[in-house]
């Protein structure tokens, strides 16, 4: 009984750990949250706005999202010295500025020679901006014994946020129409239903922006010692504003440039990369939810299908596993659980390559009547792919559950002091040549399996998938002993 007790006081004590935090903490969980909604209603839509409202096809849509997402990836890698070098607070300022403009041009234009340039493109540059200074966030404002918790609910916050974008997504297109339009009150103005999600985005990005310049203050650091909050000074005196700001940009340069040629002076920097690239292949998965997955249960199961609800219990799952992993396995090195989850991650997608057929029985029996007819509201017969994503999402989400929030403690644990940004941001250069191909390879795929007309052949194209995720577990076992380094804080 005494051992009961004290095993369960240990537990609770790895939640209650977070009660002295700083607010800087919970800002940060609460900005994660609102600029994953942001970006989740966005991404949700973003191939089918591409396809329907500006006319391209599955194949050059593809390539779009790949251009895209590439260019965020590259920035991403780049500007992470950069924050670095100015700061947490501005570039989170810079990040969500950016990000409000391009959401604007999104939503109220169609015309494809300014809202390509300047909404898509310009969305890439703020969206880059935020992942490795949010990251490098929780890391500068939670202690050592907080940190493994903080990641936890860090990645539960941005799941949460996932999760409540995808019903805004479904909900808006059942409440509209798949091609349905809503007019703006008081304005005059007629919007698409995918313009229209854009608009809920545009409006979940403002707050952001104004917590981060009220709330958030420069120069704080928690440290095992107690907070140390270093003000911010001006570094000239007596120099006018125009040259002022020249020499400003002129010294951000110059240490953006010092530590980002510095990273490639550290041995482990290069074990580092090589444990990034093969755990590209696992984190290509939810490359394919963005942009296969749409269309792909659209022309499956038909137009207004709930396919939001269904990818939804992802983040359902992550939200309560996350924090509940994170207290119970914060003793276990991040690579030996990054290996154990991806394995999981990878297994799952072999569900989705399975003929329907033999899930029919799931699906005219409870399993099906509980998922399509009682959550869902499905009407007539349930198709077998409602039992079928349901069985590889819940899977997929056990591993994601162990390890995707290590993967940022990983990084974060072996960062320098100082560099924790530009270890982030240079943990998507594998990323980076990696998502352009599977984002265009996402339209060829659904060109070439899975057409808006003609017969398709899913079980193929999620096969495909499959197979490409299984060089996650694989290489990481084999080549454990060659590319681990060292966590700061664990013993093996």
């Amino acid at each position: 009984m005494a051992d009961d007790l004290k095993s369960r006081a240990g537990f609770l004590a790895q939640f209650t750990v977070l009660k002295g935090a700083v607010r800087e903490l919970w800002l940060i969980f609460g900005a994660k949250l609102l600029g994953i909604l942001a970006y989740g209603v966005m991404n949700a839509t973003l191939v089918l706005w591409l396809s329907y409202d500006l006319g391209y096809s599955d194949e050059r849509a593809g390539y779009l999202v790949g251009t895209w997402s590439t260019v965020m990836t590259l920035v991403t890698v780049l500007v992470g010295s950069l924050v670095d070098a100015i700061g947490l607070r501005k570039a989170l300022l810079l990040g969500s500025a950016l990000c409000l403009f391009a959401r604007g041009m999104m939503t109220f234009t169609t015309a494809k020679w300014l809202v390509l340039p300047f909404g898509l493109f310009v969305l890439a540059v703020g969206e880059a901006f935020m992942t490795p200074v949010m990251v490098a966030a929780v890391r500068r404002y939670s202690t050592t014994a907080q940190r493994s918790i903080s990641f936890s609910i860090f990645y539960a916050m941005m799941n949460a946020g996932f999760g409540i974008a995808y019903w805004i997504f479904d909900f808006v297109r059942q409440t509209l129409g798949e091609r349905g339009h809503f007019q703006v009150p008081g304005l005059g103005l007629e919007l698409t239903t995918y313009q229209t999600l854009f608009l809920v985005s545009l409006l979940l990005t403002l707050p952001n922006l104004l917590l981060t310049y009220f709330f958030l203050r420069p120069g704080v650091e928690a440290t095992d010692e107690g907070v140390k909050i270093t003000p911010e000074r001006p570094k000239r005196v007596g120099v006018g504003l125009g040259k002022a700001f020249a020499l400003m940009i002129r010294d951000t340069v110059m240490e953006t440039r010092r530590i980002f040629v510095g990273l490639w002076r550290q041995p482990a920097f290069y074990k580092f990369l090589v444990f990034l690239s093969l755990c590209v292949a696992v984190r290509l998965i939810f490359v394919h939810m963005y942009y296969t997955y749409p269309k792909f249960g659209i022309r499956e199961l038909g137009e207004g299908a709930p396919i939001g609800r269904l990818w939804s219990i992802n983040s359902i799952l992550i939200v309560v596993l996350v924090p509940i992993v994170g207290a119970l396995t914060q003793k276990i090195p991040a690579y030996r659980m990054v290996v154990v989850g991806s394995s999981v991650s990878a297994l799952s997608v072999f569900l989705m390559a399975m003929p329907p057929a033999w899930f029919q029985a799931m699906a005219d029996g409870l399993p099906g009547r509980l998922i399509a007819h009682d959550w869902l509201g499905v009407q007539g017969e349930p198709h077998p792919y409602y039992v079928m994503i349901f069985l590889y999402v819940v899977v997929l989400s056990l591993g994601e559950a162990l390890w995707s929030p290590r993967l940022y403690e990983y990084t974060a644990a072996i960062a320098p002091k100082g560099q924790e940004a530009s270890y982030m941001s240079m943990s998507y250069l594998p990323f980076f040549v990696a998502k352009f191909t599977a984002s265009m390879f996402s339209g060829l795929l659904l060109a070439r399996y899975c057409p808006e007309t003609g017969p398709r052949d899913s079980q193929t194209l999620w096969l495909i998938i499959a197979l490409t995720t299984m060089i996650t577990p694989v290489g990481l076992l084999a080549l454990r002993r060659f590319i681990r380094v060292q966590e700061a804080g664990r013993e093996e």
